[in-house]
């Protein structure tokens, strides 16, 4: 069994670290960055009732800002491939779908990341008196 664990751990961070880069490496490893930053503060907000308020509105607003970074990736993204498509003329349909999934991984990290720092602040606020 756990032969089979460590077998799987490579192919598991391959994957991410694949992934990242697939998604554009200036947005997917800035979100990224701020999914750590996030985690830290909600962590902080766990520890620390005093500055629970301050951390809410703080994540609250990085996480705002995480999903509109992500939509900006795919946005430009989409342009520079929309681009190489006018340039080549005639693509193959193959070609256009890895195009738009490429363009999907970056929103998509964005709203993860929203999604985990929005239940995290759920959680502040059921814990505030």
């Amino acid at each position: 069994m756990l032969l089979a664990l460590q077998s799987i751990r490579p192919f598991i961070a391959n994957s991410i670290l694949t992934r990242l880069n697939e998604g554009g490496p200036l947005f997917m490893y800035t979100t990224l960055l701020i999914l750590i930053v996030i985690i830290i503060l909600l962590i902080r907000g766990f520890l620390k009732p005093t500055a629970r308020d301050k951390t809410i509105t703080l994540v609250s607003s990085i996480s705002l800002f995480v999903l509109v970074w992500g939509f900006l990736g795919q946005m430009l993204g989409l342009i520079g491939a929309f681009d190489a498509i006018e340039a080549a003329g005639d693509i193959s349909p193959s070609v256009l779908a890895g195009g738009l999934k490429i363009a999907i991984l970056s929103p998509l990290f964005g709203m993860i990341v929203f999604l985990i720092a929005r239940i995290g602040i759920i959680i502040l606020n059921l814990l505030k008196k």
